[in-house]
């Protein structure tokens, strides 16, 4: 069982900067391949990244590409997302967790706004 605590969200004004981070409990995360997820207001969860369990790939949705990057630190059991030239579609809840993900691994997430 892993549970998954997002944090670092915020109100940040478009073309600005974030890092999102994702703690995790459990031994078993290092074995996990880690995704972060988005939900805008009024719409259906998206895939957003992913990295793989050694951190050596990463996968990204075309919309970030090239702006955000994810990572992790397995030694903290930590997953982490940096994202730069933030835009106002940005704007949603970000939430991590395994890839594919777990139903049952779902957190709270973190509120991100991008105001234009």
């Amino acid at each position: 069982q892993v549970q998954l605590v997002e944090s670092g969200g915020g109100l940040v004004q478009a073309g600005g900067s974030l890092r999102l981070s994702c703690a995790a409990s459990g031994r078993a995360f290092k074995v996990y391949t880690m995704g972060w997820f988005r939900q805008a207001p009024g719409k259906e969860r998206k895939f957003v990244a992913y990295i793989t369990s050694s951190g050596i790939s990463t996968y990204y949705a075309d919309s970030v590409k090239d702006r955000f990057t994810i990572s992790r630190d397995n030694a903290k059991n930590t997953v982490y997302l940096q994202m730069n030239s933030l835009k106002p579609e940005d704007t949603a809840v970000y939430y991590c967790n395994t890839y594919p993900p777990t139903a049952d691994y779902w957190g709270q997430g973190t509120q991100v706004t991008v105001s234009a």
